[in-house]
């Protein structure tokens, strides 16, 4: 059977091929591939599929974070509240507009940000807080929602790895002030290079990010503002539109392969399943469990031996990254899970028996 990648993107390319290979030509027949018609028609595809009002296309979803926090007035001395446990863009993106990351212990069940742990870190200079939909599940956001109302905070969701996840039956990315997301191909909506999104209901928030993504103008040479060159190519929106109506189902899939996980998983010593809340509906772009005792990382050293291309995410917590460890951050929760997180292969068109092979192979290198 090979090696077992943690995604392999080659059966949806293969399904699809005729219909991206159609798009990618008409693009290149256009020779337009800086924004564009085929951008300006994702963008309202995506919209209403996300039921915004705004939905502007950008390079990556760090630039989609960064121009977000923009576009609130995040500035420098400012704070603003998130989880630990993320990609480092996360951070990065409050310290490249000048503010201050402030990191808050996970949920254990759902490594999410706990939003009973939001109020005590608020200070002045709060602005902002920034949850982030870890591993496509959601986090608690009428929690985080009531905290942010009571002390006048903005809300942005980071939801790079959770499109087409839900919370209560809103889409993910419209329940706070702005959603940024992810096009990074590994993503559940992917393209094939780099993009991102902002999506908002803020026609203020959308014209600003819609200025700051093309070098702060709104109009060609008239610059107002220091801005990005940060714009989604053509030949990306192109894919990205070939692949979205099938995003549902794609999510659907993610489902019963994780309930089909948990079944072989459930009674296995040493592992703990994912957790999944009452309040969201999973995208499963992880399906990442835990490995007690502390054996995760002789497991995940087997299972690479076994030609088993598990991940693990994230094996250092951003506050003890070096950019960050002189904050002086002490989150257990957040640094146990980082000991003990396992990610399995996962993507659409993953069968049940390459399932049984991870499966088995993890058994034997439990044992």
């Amino acid at each position: 059977m090979g090696k077992i990648p943690i995604v392999d993107l080659s059966f949806e390319i293969d399904a699809l091929w005729d219909e991206l290979n159609a798009a990618i030509q008409d693009e290149l027949r256009s020779g337009q591939f800086i924004m564009g018609p085929t951008v300006t028609a994702f963008e309202a595809e995506v919209a209403d599929y996300l039921g915004v009002e705004h939905a502007i296309g950008v390079n990556s979803g760090t630039d989609a974070l960064v121009i977000s926090l923009r576009t609130l007035g995040v500035d420098a001395g400012d704070e603003v509240i998130t989880s630990s446990f993320t990609f480092f863009a996360t951070a990065e993106a409050i310290s490249q507009v000048g503010a201050v990351p402030i990191f808050v212990d996970i949920d254990p069940k759902t490594y999410n940000i706990d939003p009973a742990l939001i109020e005590e870190k608020i200070t002045s200079r709060t602005k902002a807080i920034l949850p982030v939909h870890i591993f496509g599940q959601a986090a608690d956001m009428d929690s985080i929602l009531e905290t942010a109302g009571k002390h006048g905070l903005m809300v942005l969701e980071d939801v790079a790895q959770a499109f087409g996840g839900e919370y209560k039956g809103e889409k993910l990315g419209t329940i706070g002030h702005i959603g940024t997301f992810s096009f990074f191909p590994s993503k559940n909506l992917g393209g094939y290079g780099d993009g991102g999104l902002i999506a908002t209901d803020d026609k203020d928030v959308a014209e600003e990010a819609r200025m700051l993504r093309t070098h702060g103008a709104k109009k060609k040479y008239h610059n107002e503002v220091i801005g990005y060159n940060s714009r989604l190519d053509s030949i990306q929106a192109a894919i990205l539109r070939v692949k979205l109506p099938h995003i549902d189902q794609w999510n659907e899939r993610r489902r019963q392969i994780a309930r089909h996980y948990d079944e072989m998983l459930t009674g296995m010593a040493g592992v703990v399943t994912p957790h999944k809340a009452p309040y969201a509906r999973h995208a499963f772009h992880q399906y990442t469990v835990r490995i007690v005792d502390g054996r995760r990382d002789a497991v995940h050293k087997r299972l690479a031996e076994a030609g088993i291309g598990a991940m693990i995410y994230y094996p250092v917590p951003v506050h003890q990254l070096p950019v960050y460890a002189q904050l002086n951050f002490n989150l257990p929760l957040t640094e146990a899970a980082a000991g003990e997180v396992l990610s399995l292969p996962i993507w659409p068109q993953l069968s049940q028996t390459v399932q049984k092979r991870v499966v088995t192979s993890l058994q034997q290198a439990l044992a």
